[in-house]
């Protein structure tokens, strides 16, 4: 396994949209930078190259290079799961944390959850979000964002692996495929429920 630590800063500014975790939000203000400013992504997008030491979002995607002027910031987060990828990791969980005065975060976190959870192809509960206020920091014009990631080895014998060493060779992709419908992986077999310990019944 493999840890990523990633973190990020911007400040707001008048007349530009805000966007957090890929979503865009109802703010009087948007975050300051030469993409779109989301902080979030921006952080996971560090957190995740770090992981594999693959560099930063810098090193990828340079602040003074016109092609990435207000891009999206999906666009830096996909091709830092490309080196996750190509490096034989997978994400297991993402636990996020965001600094800023304003909007609250709170009503939105489930929104935000779901949206990373999809840009990251993971279940939302493998996604954490939790927002702080800056008290006694003096930093209420500014959003950070700290992530953290957790990374597991992908089975080098498995199929998606093998596809992947596969793509420059139109017969290996086929030999690959064939492989899998002649023997498909075996269906799990399904997760007894749990019986819970308490009484849902009694919520006094």
């Amino acid at each position: 396994m493999r840890i990523g630590y990633g973190w990020d800063s911007h400040a707001f500014k008048s007349g530009v949209p805000l966007k957090i975790g890929g979503l865009a939000l109802d703010h009087p203000e948007g975050l300051s930078g030469h993409s779109d400013g989301d902080v979030l992504l921006h952080a996971i997008t560090d957190a995740l190259l770090g992981a594999v030491a693959a560099g930063d979002i810098g090193s990828f995607f340079p602040p003074g290079d016109a092609r990435w002027k207000d891009a999206n910031s999906a666009i830096f987060l996909e091709t830092a799961l490309e080196e996750v990828f190509h490096a034989g990791y997978a994400i297991s969980n993402v636990d996020t944390t965001l600094v800023l005065a304003a909007p609250k975060i709170g009503p939105i976190a489930e929104r935000l959850r779901e949206n990373v959870a999809m840009l990251l192809h993971l279940e939302p509960n493998c996604v954490g979000i939790k927002a702080k206020t800056p008290e006694g920091l003096n930093q209420d014009h500014v959003a950070i964002a700290h992530a953290v990631v957790l990374l597991e080895k992908l089975d080098n014998s498995g199929p998606a692996l093998e596809m992947a060493a596969a793509v420059d060779s139109p017969t290996s992709v086929e030999d690959v495929v064939r492989k899998l419908l002649d023997d498909p992986a075996p269906i799990p077999s399904p997760i007894p429920a749990r019986k819970p310990i308490f009484n849902t019944e009694d919520i006094s």
